[in-house]
Parts: C-alpha cells; sequence; structure tokens
C-alpha cells in the first residue's frame, strides 16, 4: 500500500473520507438507531472507487468496491464488502493506455441488477457479473455481441422489462452503439449510431417508445494523448445535440435537435408527451475546461423539450441549487415521474449536506438537511411494495460523518422528506464517498 500520510500531499480524491478502506468484511445484524420498515425487504449495492494499492492519479481510476447492506424483517441483517474483481486489480490507471484496454476494466462507477445477477459498470469497458455473494463471476459480453465499451447507466424500461443502453467508443468508428438486451440476456439490437466526434457520453436516457442521447462537446483527441497531453477537453464549438431515435429505430431515424453547449453527467428522467420528448437533467455550463482533471462544475436542473417533427428544443432552467446523482423511482425509469431526488454537491464530487426531493409538475423542492458535518451521496428510492404509489416508500442513502469517521445508512421516509431518518444503519467500517447504486427489492446477500 501507498503510504500517504508520508505524502507531501495528497489530492482531494485520495484524502478524508475519499480515501480507500483496505478491508473486505462481512457483518451480521447491524446496530440501528430508530426504526427500520418491516416492508423495506431487499438490498441496497453502491459502487465506488477504491484503489487497492492506495494510489490512484484520478478519482475515476480507483479499482471499483461494492458496498451492501441487506435489509429484512426491520433489521439491517448484513452487511458485506468486495472488490470487483478484473484484470484491472494489477494497474492504478497511471498509465491511460492501459486504463483504456478491453480488458482493463476498474467496474467502479454503477451497479445495476439484471438477469438475476449484479453488473458492475465503468464506461470504457464491458460489464463484470457478480453472484449475491458478491463474488465476482467474470466478464458479460451478452453472448458476444458487447465487445468493447458499454455505459456505466443501463437502463430497463419498466413497460417492456429490456434493457436499454449504449457504448462510446474513442478511437475508432462506430463512435457510439446503442443496445437493446432482453431480460433474460438476450441481445435484440445493437445498432451503431453515427455520431461526427468521439465524445464522452456519461449516460443518457429513455422513453416508452424512444431512446434519448446526448451528444455533449467533452471530446477525446487520440492526438493529444499520443503526445502526454489531455486527451479530454470541452470543445464548445464541436456545439452540443439531443439525439432522439425510435426505440427500436436506426441511426437513419435519428431526431437530432441543437442546444446551447453544455454538458450533462446525469439525466433525471425522460418521457413521451405527444410529438415531443421531455428530458429533464443536471446540466452544467461545461467540465472538463482545464482537461481529465478538471471536474469543477455547477449542474443545475433543467428541462428541455424535444419536438420530433421540427427537430426544435425548448430549454428552460428549473432550479439554480448546484446539485447532481439525480434519482427517480425505478419503475418509472421512460415516464411521466413526478418526484426526483438528487444531492447537493460541495466543491469536491459525489456528496453534499442537503438533499433535494424535487416535484417535476409544480416546481416546488423539499429538503433534507444532514447534521453538521454529515454528507450524504446519492439517494436512492425503494418502494415500500411493487404497486405502491410513486412516493410511497423510503430514501436510502450513506452518509458519512466527517468528525467522528463513521459511515450510516439513512432511511428517510419519502413523504415525511424534510423530517429525520426513520432509522439510522450503523454500518460497521468506513465507506469512502463513491458514486452509483441500486436497490434490490427482495434480494439477499447468499451467505
Amino acid at each position: 500500500m501507498v503510504d500517504l500520510e508520508a505524502a507531501e500531499e495528497v489530492p482531494w480524491h485520495l484524502a478524508g473520507n475519499y480515501a480507500p478502506v483496505t478491508r473486505e468484511i462481512d457483518a451480521t445484524d447491524l446496530p440501528v438507531e430508530g426504526q427500520i420498515p418491516e416492508a423495506l425487504t431487499g438490498t441496497y449495492v453502491r459502487n465506488g472507487f477504491n484503489p487497492r494499492t492506495g494510489w490512484s492519479p484520478h478519482w475515476f481510476f480507483g479499482h471499483g468496491m461494492l458496498h451492501a447492506v441487506h435489509l429484512e424483517g426491520g433489521r439491517a441483517a448484513a452487511y458485506r464488502n468486495r472488490y470487483v474483481d478484473t484484470p484491472y486489480r494489477d494497474d492504478d490507471g497511471s498509465d491511460l493506455r492501459s486504463f483504456l484496454s478491453p480488458d482493463r476494466s476498474p467496474a467502479n462507477t454503477h451497479v445495476v441488477r439484471h438477469g438475476g445477477r449484479w453488473l458492475a459498470l465503468e464506461e470504457q469497458h464491458q460489464p463484470y457479473a457478480l453472484d449475491d455473494r458478491l463474488d465476482t463471476t467474470g466478464v458479460e459480453d451478452f453472448g458476444g455481441t458487447v465487445a468493447g465499451a458499454f455505459t456505466a447507466h443501463p437502463l430497463d424500461c419498466p413497460d417492456t422489462g429490456e434493457m436499454r443502453a449504449f457504448g462510446y467508443q474513442l478511437v475508432k468508428e462506430p463512435y457510439l452503439t446503442y443496445y437493446r438486451i432482453a431480460a433474460d440476456g438476450t441481445v435484440l439490437q445493437a445498432e451503431p449510431i453515427e455520431i461526427p466526434n468521439p465524445v464522452m457520453m456519461h449516460a443518457f436516457s429513455i422513453t416508452r417508445d424512444h431512446s434519448v442521447f446526448l451528444d455533449m462537446p467533452v471530446r477525446f483527441g487520440l492526438d493529444r494523448a499520443m503526445k502526454g497531453e489531455e486527451p479530454f477537453y470541452f470543445d464548445r464549438d464541436a456545439g452540443a445535440r439531443i439525439g432522439v431515435m425510435p426505440r427500436a429505430g436506426t441511426s437513419a431515424d435519428v431526431v437530432w435537435a441543437e442546444i446551447e453547449p453544455c454538458y450533462v453527467y446525469h439525466p433525471v428522467n425522460a418521457h413521451d408527451d405527444g410529438d415531443s420528448v421531455v428530458l429533464t437533467v443536471c446540466r452544467m455550463p461545461q467540465t472538463m475546461v482545464g482537461g481529465f482533471g478538471d471536474l469543477d462544475a455547477e449542474p443545475t436542473l433543467w428541462r428541455w423539450t424535444v419536438d420530433r417533427a421540427t427537430g426544435a428544443a425548448k430549454e428552460e432552467q428549473l432550479d439554480d441549487r448546484i446539485s447532481d446523482f439525480p434519482r427517480v423511482d425505478d419503475r418509472l425509469a421512460g415516464l411521466a415521474a413526478r418526484w426526483a431526488y438528487s444531492v447537493q454537491l460541495d466543491a469536491e464530487p459525489g456528496h453534499g449536506t442537503d438533499l433535494y426531493k424535487y416535484d417535476l409538475l409544480d416546481g416546488s423542492v423539499t429538503v433534507h438537511r444532514t447534521p453538521e458535518g454529515v454528507k450524504a451521496g446519492e439517494p436512492v428510492f425503494a418502494p415500500a411494495a411493487p404497486d405502491a404509489a410513486e412516493d410511497e416508500g423510503w430514501v436510502l442513502v450513506y452518509a458519512h460523518d466527517e468528525a467522528s469517521g463513521r459511515t450510516e445508512l439513512r432511511i428517510i421516509n419519502a413523504q415525511d422528506f424534510s423530517g429525520p431518518p426513520v432509522a439510522r444503519v450503523l454500518l460497521p467500517q468506513r465507506v469512502p464517498y463513491g458514486a452509483h447504486g441500486t436497490w434490490a427489492p427482495g434480494v439477499a446477500l447468499a451467505p
């Protein structure tokens, strides 16, 4: 392990609660303050960046580590954390060429449940599958169809059960490929989508009938990389576009709508509205202006309405609060969701002291404020039952007390969002600030 305490200057992404943890542990019957709802049965798993050696040159280059809490019968039954075991175990990201190698995924950004197993995701490589012990079972290439990059943010359509996804390539065409994957893992479509430049496309959106691509001006320059310069850069002159394609369409069917140059890491949701597609996002005016290490940005909530007949886009800012890591009820992905959740961002990404519940119909905002010194991450909604109302359930979020060094899972009543959590699960070790996670109702951690 690299001795960070002996270093003259520790980068922000390795300091404090960004610093990696070294132990993979199992714990049962976790202490709880408050009362976990009896109906809340399942497992919450979150992924994040945790370099094995203690060192990485960038936050995004740490090895993926999953932190899981299983809730059942009003108890916090178990906690488990595991590295995602990939060939990247021998790297630390210092060599960008190694990081971009097809078999060198850190699998560190998101984790989703699909086809009865967990998929750990990072956007420049294939997914890695894990079982319910969180043991890595190997690369998931969906029968050989996915040979390269696969998004960290695939989306399951609640109406069709399909997983929709994409992958972007940086050094060869097609720069973008779209996937539709059945619940059993069968690939229904692998469609090259024509875009003019290799760009960093972190996420996309779906509606019931359409898929929505974000062609934003964070570009990759191979010539820059070959000269040892920053390969990613914000190129305002490249413009920005929203691409709307029928769910089972082709590249020729995409309607492209020009918008003001900007960047979006994380859309909130989208839905069809007659001849239009309505897309809500956390939009930032720019990012990576100074290169890949320049993550300074101020995302705020915006709405874009794309007229599919004319290709025109209406752009509206909905709120000026700086927040990101947005989520809706997963049962309403691609449908007209009313409620969205996000976290206020501090100077460094991934956490904040406030959580926001947005009413996307009337524009109002409810704030959940953590105690002083306690910082929360991405909020994930867990419904009270499969047929529960949209906000009938709880919001789950890892939160860290920087004074005590303790991390907890906060369980917040979504219908009393500004109130205190109904329960706080005290975790057996610190959970570093990380990225994205998933609530899997009815799923347990295997012994």
